[in-house]
């Protein structure tokens, strides 16, 4: 029994002061309900609701929202507003149940603050009683669940089980409700043991299992180990799973783990890691030479669907390992949004798919599917690798990529063939070869097959490109088909129809984030046709409020850039635009030069900070985005106003050298002509220099070129 609502269509459970959170409160529709603390910086709440419903989140720290809201999936089109004096407040509505992760734009590593919103359909009732059925009540419960084979066990709403969930050995099992797992092991968290196979040592763990139903259930692991670890088990079924898992060493904390077995299907999921959120291995036993080259037992037929994956570091999907013997095949994601995908590199790239078969390693690796994809934040696509025997049928259909590009490149290495890639989107924009995904294809792999000719296809244009806040925008879908047109227009609001008419409220974006007068509006058009076929598009347009006027410039006669080098060693970038603009008599000891782009001749010097000065060309008016993307640290500036700047470094693991690439995106408002232009760049691992990027109004992202520059 939890409180129902006479006058709403919300139920909650209470949350024990134990698990209660001090960093957050929230409302729906005007009715407090509780929040609990999950791990590291992690809060959540869950609720019952029947349709659409207001929320409103009050964070404890004032001015907790100024740098934005970022409310996941982007798929959703959920755009919050601020409230109080001091910005604490954040207040949007849902359609009826949904899955969210909130969090700060661009703050989603292990150390993020990040809130996850669970608003499910009501819960089913408990099984009638039986001998073979067990009742947990809504409290704290400090004890294992330790099923044997026949049993139920139905978790209520408000159950808070501190302990694991042991599956040894037992089969036609279901664990069901709305309880919480809180899982905090003797894990020594500075080494990996969380491969261990064994009971208490994972939230759900599962040994020679055979027929397990799990509904409802939420795992939270607050310790360095793997949250759902199956070891030679089969027919698994897990719907409406919710895993959150943080810790601060940022590894070796997977969502779901096969080590042989399979035949499982995974529904309705919202997994967040800090590893691998779905990872297939036949076997780990440790990591000597010999338990790495011990044989495994093979995956087969792993189906995931509908569900919203997020990882603070390594891959969405990992298969293979190097040195390890097993093979697998039939693995299927597919309706899913990918939340947050891990950065950087442990020996391979992180990437939507890893699959690292080197070293020695052996396995036929076969029908691995990926379809109808969204990707919010993320590195690569896939990085594939196999030394013996073979990888065949890889299929890629339907990626719709919003926001921002690939950071990385993919690869392709090795006795790999059969792989498709079937209208991968970025934005509007099909990849139709290895050099626009980008792919690199080496060591024997067979060439890809790009298929660019979906039906129907989603694209679109708008007029005017300069656009105020209020002002009316016709928004026109380029292809004229007997489908059905829906328009998401990143402020909350949607439209129907090929062509539609809007008026976005302000300049501040869908994120909140705007700055300088100009806000990134996250347009997404979706084109479904008569036969259930569909696409979709995405495009950011941007609203000004304030514009920066361009300059004279009557001496910007000289293309190119200027570039001053700083030595020295720093951690994080030093902010050199007042040294950039000393006059040369007070500046310390520089490199000085001229480039026709983004590069400047160091000198042999490996440690430094440069900045480049200019002009930038801009060919019309309009609202432009500017993206960033930069190993060390970069910041970007125009016309004196702070535009985009990359978070600190955030280094590779495992060995890998050097750190991840770092990404920033802003807007500002720009008449035609030119316009100072001042970027900075560290390097202090090797990164190189900065990659800009810019979106004209109405087109693709892509490099800002050369061109444009003057001095």
């Amino acid at each position: 029994a939890f409180p129902t609502y006479a006058a709403s269509h919300v139920t909650a459970a209470p949350v024990p002061a134990e698990m209660r959170s001090s960093a957050f409160t929230l409302t729906v529709d005007g009715r407090p309900v509780d929040v609990a603390h999950a791990a590291a910086n992690y809060d959540f709440v869950s609720f019952d609701v029947t349709g659409p419903a207001e929320v409103a989140i009050t964070a404890a720290a004032a001015g907790f929202w100024d740098a934005g809201v970022d409310i996941e999936p982007w798929r959703l089109g959920l755009r919050a507003t601020r409230e109080g004096r001091e910005g604490q407040t954040i207040r949007f509505r849902i359609p009826g149940p949904v899955k969210l992760a909130i969090s700060r734009p661009e703050d989603f590593l292990n150390h993020a603050s990040m809130f996850f919103l669970f608003a499910d359909a009501p819960a089913a009732p408990p099984p009638p009683a039986g001998p073979k059925v067990q009742i947990v009540s809504a409290g704290v419960h400090r004890e294992s669940l330790n099923p044997k084979s026949g049993d139920t066990i139905y978790l209520a709403p408000g159950a808070f089980v501190f302990g694991s969930l042991n599956l040894w050995n037992v089969e036609n099992v279901k664990v069901l409700g709305r309880g919480t797992i809180v899982y905090d092991g003797p894990q020594d968290p500075d080494t990996d043991q969380g491969w261990m196979q064994k009971p208490d040592w994972h939230c759900i763990g599962a040994y020679q299992a055979r027929n397990v139903e799990i509904d409802g259930v939420t795992c939270i692991v607050r310790s360095r180990t793997w949250s759902i670890q199956m070891k030679d088990s089969t027919g698994f079924r897990f719907d409406d799973l919710r895993v959150l898992g943080g810790n601060p060493g940022n590894a070796n904390q997977d969502g779901m783990d096969w080590l042989g077995g399979g035949d499982t299907v995974v529904r309705n999921a919202f997994l967040r890691a800090s590893d691998d959120d779905l990872a297939m291995e036949g076997n780990w036993d440790g990591y000597t030479e010999a338990d790495m080259l011990r044989p495994g037992n093979d995956v087969t037929n792993v189906q995931v669907e509908n569900s919203e994956l997020s990882t603070s570091i390594s891959n969405i999907v990992r298969i293979a390992w190097p040195e390890k013997i097993y093979n697998s095949s039939g693995f299927t994601l597919r309706d899913s949004d990918i939340l947050d995908a891990g950065i950087g590199a442990c020996g391979q790239s992180f990437g939507l798919l890893g699959l690292w078969g080197a070293n020695g390693a052996s396995g036929n690796h076969t029908d691995i599917h990926f379809e109808n994809l969204f990707l919010d934040n993320w590195y690569s696509l896939a990085q594939i690798e196999q030394e013996q025997p073979a990888i065949r049928g890889v299929t890629f259909r339907n990626i719709w990529v919003l926001g921002q590009p690939p950071l990385v490149a993919s690869t392709m290495v090795g006795d790999i063939g059969q792989v498709t890639f079937d209208n991968v989107k970025y934005g509007q924009a099909q990849v139709s070869s290895d050099a626009a995904l980008p792919l690199d294809v080496e060591g024997g792999a067979a060439q890809p097959q790009f298929i660019t000719a979906p039906s129907p296809s989603a694209a679109f244009a708008f007029e005017p490109r300069a656009l105020a806040p209020g002002e009316k925008v016709v928004l026109v879908a380029q292809s004229a088909l007997h489908a059905h047109y829906t328009w998401l227009f990143g402020d909350g609001t949607q439209g129907h129809g090929r062509v539609v008419r809007h008026r976005f409220p302000d300049a501040e974006g869908t994120e909140l984030d705007g700055k300088n007068g100009a806000g990134r509006f996250r347009v997404l058009l979706h084109v479904e046709d008569k036969e259930g076929r569909q696409d979709w598009a995405e495009q950011d347009v941007v609203v000004v409020s304030a514009w920066k006027e361009a300059a004279p410039a009557a001496n910007a006669n000289e293309p190119g850039l200027a570039y001053r080098i700083f030595p020295g060693t720093w951690t994080e970038l030093p902010d050199l635009a007042a040294q950039a603009a000393a006059p040369p008599a007070a500046q310390p000891a520089v490199l000085t030069g001229t480039s026709s782009g983004i590069e400047a001749d160091a000198k042999g010097l490996t440690r430094y900070a440069v900045a480049w000065d200019g002009f930038l060309d801009v060919p019309a008016d309009g609202g432009y985005s500017f993206a960033l993307i930069s190993r060390d640290g970069a910041r970007l500036v125009i016309d004196g106003a702070e535009v985009a700047k990359t978070g600190p470094p955030f280094a590779q693991v495992c060995g890998s050298p050097g750190n991840a690439a770092r990404y920033a995106v802003g807007a500002i408002g720009l008449r035609a002509g030119k316009h100072a232009l001042h970027i900075e760049g560290l390097n202090s691992n090797g990164g190189g220099t900065p990659v800009l990027l810019w979106q004209e109004p109405g087109a693709a992202m892509t490099r800002v070129p050369e061109s444009t520059f003057w001095q």
